[in-house]
């Protein structure tokens, strides 16, 4: 057996019964766990051959963590804290730039190069290499976020930490999120696709591609390279027919355009706003 498969059976042992949180080496199992994730060693979810898979067993950890610690004050002149969760250290080892007042917690790992701007980083989540976290953005908890990612400012990833089974939302590489888009209940933005601003993605939330002569939708997953802005659809119900939220699929980025300017300008090829 594997340490990590030792360890998962350990955390997933504890979680089945928590009196074993009394036991010193069922406890040190889930504080070992939660300081592999802050190193980045072991993470919520991984993309593999036949997509995304969910290890359950961290988010578990994460969960019991919450259990094992205490509630306490933090001192980070001139702001004070009281939670139980400590904040993030050794960003300037680790090459991450926090800029004041954002907040990277404890458990979350961020790769060299990022940069989070005052937006917020929570527990079990990940962000990648290159990726801007944008003012006042916040990646919720067990959120896996790509590398050379723009989530711009205001935008909402939600948090996904229960059932341990349940997947995180997923921005994947090179996408770019638009000013105040909300992706919750595990959505996957598959790479280099493009949200415009204001687009809100939930599990049931129509994706609708409506480049072709007829419309396919998508529920759940943005396609890799989609442009896609907010949209409205009619809906039938008892006491009438209402406009209901969705989001449209208006075309593709292009091959040819820079990657450098290619997330701005794959939006303004038609006309909408970042």
């Amino acid at each position: 057996m594997s340490p990590i498969e030792n360890l998962s059976q350990r955390v997933s042992a504890a979680f089945a019964d928590r009196t074993k949180l009394k036991d010193a080496d069922h406890a040190a199992a889930v504080r070992e766990t939660l300081a592999l994730l802050d190193a980045g060693e072991v993470r919520v979810a991984e993309k593999g051959p036949e997509g995304w898979k969910v290890n359950a067993w961290v988010k578990e950890a994460i969960l019991l963590f919450f259990a094992l610690s205490e509630m306490k004050v933090m001192e980070v002149e001139p702001f004070e804290f009281f939670d139980k969760i400590p904040l993030k250290k050794g960003l300037e080892a680790a090459g991450v730039r926090v800029v004041p007042p954002g907040v990277v917690r404890y458990g979350a790992f961020v790769e060299r190069g990022a940069v989070v701007m005052p937006g917020y980083v929570n527990i079990g989540a990940r962000v990648g290499a290159g990726t801007m976290v944008d003012t006042w953005a916040t990646v919720g908890s067990c959120a896996q976020v790509g590398r050379d990612v723009h989530l711009s400012g205001g935008v909402g990833l939600g948090g996904v930490l229960e059932p341990p089974t349940a997947s995180p939302v997923i921005i994947e590489d090179r996408a770019f999120i638009g000013s105040r888009c909300i992706v919750v209940e595990g959505v996957v933005v598959e790479e280099e696709a493009v949200l415009g601003a204001n687009v809100v993605l939930t599990a049931s939330t129509p994706i609708i591609d409506v480049t072709g002569p007829e419309e396919k939708v998508y529920k759940g997953r943005v396609p890799a390279r989609s442009v896609v802005i907010p949209g409205m659809k009619e809906k039938q119900f008892p006491a009438g027919r209402y406009m209901t939220p969705c989001a449209l699929i208006i075309g593709q980025r292009k091959e040819s355009t820079d990657k450098k300017t290619s997330l701005n300008a794959a939006l303004r090829d038609f006309a909408v706003s970042v």
